[in-house]
């Protein structure tokens, strides 16, 4: 299973992965591909996806029985841990923040 996520992408890059993968969100795509499709998939991905942001995720041999690659800015950031890929959250912005009173 290959899931991919864009958020802020561009209509042709939307366009370019409904070509391959099933739309079941707005930005949503799933498929079941090997790794020389998945890779060329993140590869248009890479080359597509201007100021958005992507992650994909994909059936793999770990701990957790899947491994995922991001790309572009978010809070979320991946992280080694022990040899467990995690997620971490950076701070939301300053002007994200509820003021004080």
């Amino acid at each position: 299973m290959l899931v991919i996520v864009l958020e802020n992408a561009p209509p042709r890059l939307r366009g370019r992965l409904a070509i391959w993968l099933l739309e079941i969100r707005a930005g949503v795509y799933i498929g079941t591909y090997n790794r020389k499709i998945r890779d060329y998939l993140w590869q248009q991905v890479e080359e597509g996806l201007e100021d958005g942001n992507a992650v994909m995720a994909w059936q793999a041999a770990t701990e957790a029985g899947f491994d995922f690659v991001t790309l572009g800015a978010n809070r979320r950031m991946p992280v080694e841990f022990d040899g467990a890929k995690l997620v971490s959250f950076l701070p939301p912005p300053a002007s994200q923040e509820p003021a004080a009173e």
